[in-house]
Formats: structure tokens, sequence, C-alpha cells
């Protein structure tokens, strides 16, 4: 696939994605859903060209689990960091508000540090395996397993860290609030930080998680290896 396909589907679908995000404050409860579906659908878009990443943490796992190389890795990061700008301004100009991203109320950091960690290392995990496993190859639930693992996120770990697990999320509300309502940056480390590091553990444990099925399926040792052409008899001497 041509890479320049395959930023144009990540931009598209990191927009569409955003703007979601931006615009789903207001409807309260709901909010986690409505992001939850709309990555689903995103990535039942994007997910046979670019693979559907629309977050550098999960780009970043993928590239550490070499499915990619640093071309692609750095170009992701740029489009998604674009596509971030563009839907929280989007949101700003079609809703008069401003995005901003913050911890909840009266949190510790190393709270809501640790939550962007471990639902990032859950998201990250799911992401590999279920699009970038050998084993689930073809599967068509993809798209419905990351859309969950993303609203549960929310929807639980929200409150506590204000619930991006992407760091250009971080990135494009923390400019968003900073451009049009005179917002800081002081929290927008938190959402780098946490969401790196939940994709490095994430990436650890899919390799842990593939050996583990190598070994288990490789055959015993001293044993031919399925599909192995029979062994020649030796001649015996006269």
């Amino acid at each position: 696939m041509v890479l320049g396909t395959k930023l144009l589907t990540e931009l598209v679908g990191t927009f569409v994605f955003f703007t979601v995000i931006a615009l789903a404050g207001p409807i309260g409860p709901l909010a986690p859903l409505a992001i939850g579906f709309m990555l689903m659908a995103m990535v039942y878009m994007g997910g046979h060209i670019s693979g559907a990443h629309y977050n550098p943490a999960v780009t970043f796992a993928v590239f550490l689990r070499r499915k990619i190389g640093v071309t692609e890795l750095l170009g992701y990061w740029a489009v998604q960091l674009v596509a971030a700008a563009l839907a929280f301004t989007f949101g700003y100009l079609v809703s008069g508000k401003s995005g901003g991203i913050h911890p909840g109320a009266h949190v510790y950091w190393l709270s809501a540090l640790a939550v962007e960690a471990v639902f990032t290392m859950a998201l990250v995990t799911v992401v590999l395996n279920v699009a970038a496993t050998e084993q689930t190859r073809g599967n068509s639930f993809y798209g419905l397993a990351i859309g969950i693992v993303i609203a549960a996120a929310v929807l639980a770990g929200g409150p506590i860290s204000g619930g991006a697990f992407n760091p250009a999320v971080g990135f494009g509300a923390t400019l968003g609030s900073s451009v049009t309502a005179g917002g800081g940056w002081s929290d927008f480390w938190l959402y780098l930080v946490g969401p790196i590091l939940g994709a490095a553990l994430g990436a650890a444990v899919h390799w842990a998680q593939v050996r583990g099925l190598e070994l288990a399926t490789a055959p015993p040792e001293g044993d031919p290896s399925p599909g192995a052409p029979a062994p020649v008899p030796e001649a015996r001497g006269s």
C-alpha cells in the first residue's frame, strides 16, 4: 500500500474520531458510547488500508512489534497531530466551546498517570491481538473490540485522568484550550508519558503472548516440524 494513501486514511479517520471527542462533552453519560462507536466505525473504515491507528501510542506499539518502519512511524505521528489540531479547532468553531483536558478534581497526578498508562496498555494489547497477530488474521470483530475498549476506558477512567489514552487527544485538546480560552499546558505531559508507557507495556505483553503461542505449537525437540518431508531411510550395507 502506498504510504500517501495510508497517511490520508490516518488523517481522515483521526479527524472524524477526534471531532466526536471534541463535541461529546455536552452529551454527558453517553459521551463514552459516542466516542467508542465512532472509533469502531473509523477502524472498519481504515483498518485494511493504514491499520487504523488514530493514536500515536498505538503507532508506537506497532513499531515496537516491528510491524512498521521508522518512516511510517514518523509519518503517522505527523498526520495524527495535524488531525488533532484540526478536529479540536473545528469543534470550537461549530460549538463555541474550547477543548481542554485535565485530571478530575483532587486527583493526584500519579493516579491520573497510572490510569492513562493502564488503559492505553489495554487498548494496545487488544489492537495488537485482533489486528496484528497471525492467529486472528481476517477476523471481522477487530473494530468492535477496539471500540468497546475505548468506551469502557473513557467510562471508567475518564473521571480520574481525563480519559485521553492517546497523546494526540491530549495535544489537540490542550492546544484548543490554550488558543481559544487561555488554558495552560501543565497537564499535557500526563497524556504523553502515560500513553507512551502504556504502549510499551502493551507491546511487551503482546510479545510474551505470541512467544507463548509459538512455544506451545512448536514440535517437541527431535520431532520433525509439521509438513516436513519424511526422513529418507539409511541404505543398508550388503
